[in-house]
Parts: C-alpha cells; structure tokens; sequence
C-alpha cells in the first residue's frame, strides 16, 4: 500500500486509513466466528491427542500419513470476547519441529489452555489438533511500553509457558488460546522446513502480518490518533496480534495452504524473515509461493529469492502489492532473534541507520536511493487501491487456464481487488511475458487495467502472478468459509481453484520453462506503443 498520497490533504489522508480498516474488515470474516462457550479439556499437560512420529525433515511418507490423519473440526473461533479476555504471542515468527518456544499470555480469565492446530486439508475438516496443554493459571500482563521515537509498540510480558514442538510436523499452526471464561484467541507459528529441496516451498508473511497489526494503537499506517503522521516506524513483534490473533493469515494464506495440502504435492514450509537469515532453504526448491499479501520484504529476501529463480526454482505470486515495501529487520539485544521491523517509509531520511546506510532506506522498492521496482521479480507493478472489477481473461489457451473451459473476453465479477498489480511498460520487466488476464477497472477515478502475467528466465523457471489481492479469498469463494468474500460466487471459486491447481502440480514438477510452452511476448500488442508511453509515469499508489 502506497504512502506518497498521505500527506497531500485530509480526503487522501482519510483514504489511506479507510484501506487500512478495509483490509481489517475483510479479514475478520475468516476465521468463522460465531457465538458460543469453549468446553473444557482435562488432559495432562504437553499430550498429543494423536500420536505423531517426531522428525527433523518431512519425507514422502511422513507427509503422506500426515495428509491421511483425521482432522479436527471445532478449530474454529467461536467466542472472542471483550477487549483483553485472552491473547498471547510467541518469542518467535517459526521454529523447526522439536525447538522449544516461549508463549506470552495475559487473561482475565482465572485459568487458560492452549491447543496447537496445523492447518491442511484433512478430509475438508482444514485443521488438525497435534498438540494441547493442561489448564495454565491466568494472570493479566503489565500495559504496553511505547518507544516515543518510532512509537513501537512492545507488550514486555513474563513468559507464561514454555513448549517443544516436539512430533509437531512442518506447516502452518495456530495455537489457540481457550480461556476458562470460554472466549478465545489465535497466536500464528510457522514450524518451518530446514530444507526444501525438491519441494514447493510456501513462503508465509509474518512481516506483513506484523505491519498491519494494530494492537496497542499503533502499526505502520496509523497512530492511536488514526493519523498517518503518529504511525509506528518500526514494530515488533513482541505483542499480541490485533482481532482474532491471525487475521491476515486467515484471510490471505490459509486457503492456499489447504489448497496445496490437498493436492498432495511435497511441501516445505518457511517465512519471509527465514528466508532473509538462512537462505538455504531455498536451495533445490521446485517452487516458492508467495501468498496473498506479502508486501514487506527486506532487500536480502528478495536477492536470495531472484537467486532461487535463476537456478531454476519456479515463482507463484498468488496475490497483489508483493514486494513493495524495503525494510530492514532488527535484532533483540546483542545477537538476539529477530524481533522488529522497521520501514520508515516517506519519513525515510529520519532514520538514524541511514547516516552509515545510506542505500538502505526502509521505504518502497521503487523509490530511490537504490531505486529497484518490484516489477523486475514478480513481472507486474502495484498500481493502487481501492477497485472492485471482474477479472477478464486474455490468453484463453494458456496452459494455465487448461480445464476451466474459459474463452477470451470470460469474466468473474469482484475478482479483482482491493489492490491490484498491472504490467507496466516502460518499468523494469523480464521479458517474454504473456499477459494472460487483463482486466478494465477504475481506481480513484482513474481507467486501468490489473494484469495476471507469466514469464520464464533462461534458467527454466517459469513466475507466475495473480496480480489481484483477491485471488486466495477467491479460493474460498462460494464455499461460505470466508463470509461472502466481497460477493465472489461459486463459479469464481472453481474457476480460482483450478488455475492455483495448475500452477502448483506445473510449478511441482521442476522448471516449468523445461517442461510447459514458452510465454507469448505480448505486452506491446495488449497496451501499444502510445500506451506504453503514456502509462510509464508513476503509478497511483
């Protein structure tokens, strides 16, 4: 999401943030909350309702029995309760299965209990329970400290407990948080891959996540006030996350780890901050997926991900505004764990860093010093916010469009939002690239167009983007597991499902440049040469 407008007049101000709240909005369908009491769980303390065999690196057998294991249907939120009722956080963004994490947590409650999910398929129940805690005294946490230079947030609570993921396999998890009182939260924590090699690897966000997190007052788009200027200009992650615990994974991710879970393909999992501290990871992945928003990316992430492409490591970006952000990350203490993003944005010259660093600036991508669109990574540009428009097919006869049954000129109604990515001749982008989807919308009162694109590099990597925000709530469309999802029907969610279908079993099997039909370089023919000319200039953003 662009700031460059945030400072030119309130009505541009007050947009800024109704985006913001938007995206909240959106979010805070996901995780199907109704009204209702938690029951009680008796067992001892650190005991796994299921048996599951503990392991260091996911195989082919283990991931297969894991896929087979009953799912456990209650992991909904069904009672979040007032303000403070429960909520927690982690001592980490992701651990590997056996490490040992810390867990912080103030209730009103007398007593809690903790449930560990893993998000999957499972037989269309989406979760399973891997792990659940005796009842754990309550306590209400000491009130939040406030760093008056960057107005970052930091809760600075006593640990509560300690758990090993111990038998917990790779993947995505929520740890839910059942106080006595029956209301209930969601802590997010990836149990990472240390390796991906000959796997698709589904790269979660927490550092988007972080950013938009308002819990305390504050994120890096608004202060306590609601203004742009008294925003964050770092945060951490020492805090609860704002809502229900995970909206944003909920909204943005989940569906397409469900979705991929389900196919069957091998899998790793791993997170943006993973990826900038130990590369390695990526080292022989088949694929990288990107999810739904993943805005915020340190320099070093994105190097080693290009990295990856150019050995031949395929790239889906399955949402929109991808990369947009330069951050920087910081440290707890001398050598400590990663506990802070920092991204001063258009206060960028304030930062402290910058009298030594002086081409790190935690600003967009595309803004100089060391100016580097996003666009030369993911082949299509952030364009703005907001827009509601159908997605509009082009290149019907794409491989990726095979058994959709979609013809040239095809539609599906509110596809394409809140933000949208677009190709945008004139910025820098590899090249051939097909644009197979394009799609007339208005934004501010502005004629444009959001592009779904896909490119190869001589390597063999073929990169995919979606070039719609939309596009994993879209996988829910139609299903009731997302509220309405902005009015996106079944039709548009079976449409969604089998497209994201193509690209991951294509992406799974190694360099889709090798082994799926070369892009039509078709960029001048769709906008012109008088359309590039006049479409090079900055973007709404």
């Amino acid at each position: 999401m662009g700031d460059d407008a945030a400072n030119q007049g309130d009505g541009e101000h007050a947009g800024r943030l109704d985006r913001r709240r938007f995206l909240g909005a959106a979010a805070a369908g996901a995780a199907g909350i109704a009204v209702g009491a938690v029951a009680g769980c008796d067992s001892p303390a650190g005991e796994g309702p299921e048996a599951a065999p503990s392991r260091t690196g996911a195989d082919s057998t283990d991931a297969a029995a894991e896929r087979a294991r009953s799912g456990s249907a209650d992991w909904r939120i069904r009672s979040v309760g007032p303000p403070g009722a429960i909520e927690g956080y982690t001592d980490t963004v992701s651990v590997e299965p056996g490490d040992e994490f810390g867990l912080y947590v103030s209730t009103t409650a007398p007593g809690f209990r903790v449930r560990a999910y893993r998000v999957g398929w499972y037989g269309g129940a989406r979760a399973r329970l891997v792990w659940h805690s005796g009842r754990v005294a309550g306590r209400v946490q000491r009130d939040p400290h406030l760093d008056t230079f960057t107005d970052t947030v930091r809760a600075d609570w006593d640990r509560t407990l300690a758990v090993r993921a111990d038998g917990w396999p790779e993947g995505a998890y929520l740890l839910r948080l059942d106080a006595s009182s029956g209301h209930q939260r969601y802590v997010p924590l990836i149990v990472r891959s240390p390796s991906a090699a000959g796997r698709t690897l589904l790269m979660h966000a927490p550092a988007t996540w972080q950013a938009y997190n308002l819990w305390g007052g504050y994120n890096l788009y608004e202060g306590k006030d609601g203004a742009y200027g008294t925003r964050s200009l770092a945060v951490s992650f020492d805090r609860p996350y704002d809502g229900n615990g995970a909206d944003t994974f909920l909204t943005y991710e989940r569906a397409a780890v469900v979705l991929a879970e389900r196919l069957g393909i091998p899998l790793a999992y791993t997170t943006g901050i993973d990826v900038h501290l130990a590369p390695s990871v990526l080292r022989g992945a088949s694929a990288v997926v990107s999810l739904g928003h993943d805005e915020y990316w340190t320099p070093e992430q994105r190097r080693h991900v290009t990295r990856a492409r150019d050995s031949g490591t395929n790239l889906a970006f399955l949402g929109a505004n991808t990369c947009f952000r330069r951050i920087r990350l910081e440290r707890e203490g001398d050598g400590g764990p990663v506990r802070t993003v920092v991204c001063f944005k258009t206060d960028h010259e304030k930062d402290p860093y910058l009298v030594e660093h002086r081409t790190m600036a935690t600003t967009d991508f595309r803004v100089p010093p060391a100016a580097d669109p996003e666009s030369s990574l993911t082949g299509v540009l952030y364009e703005g916010f907001p827009t509601d428009a159908p997605y509009v097919v082009h290149g019907a006869d794409h491989w990726i469009f095979e058994g959709t049954g979609v013809r040239r000129g095809d539609s599906f109604d509110h596809l394409v939002g809140v933000e949208y990515d677009r190709v945008t001749p004139g910025q820098p982008t590899p090249s051939p690239l097909e644009i197979v989807a394009h799609s007339p919308l208005v934004c501010e009162g502005r004629d444009s167009h959001a592009d779904s694109a896909y490119y190869t590099v001589p390597g063999g990597a073929g990169v995919f983007a979606s070039g719609t925000m939309r596009w994993v709530e879209g996988l829910m469309a139609g299903s009731g597991e997302n509220g309405r999802n902005h009015g996106m029907d079944a039709r548009t969610g079976a449409f969604v499902t089998r497209v994201t279908e193509n690209v991951l079993r294509a992406f799974a099997e190694g360099p889709a440049g090798r082994t799926r039909p070369a892009p039509e370089d078709n960029v001048r023919r769709v906008y012109g040469d008088a359309a590039a000319e006049s479409r090079a200039s900055a973007p709404v953003i």
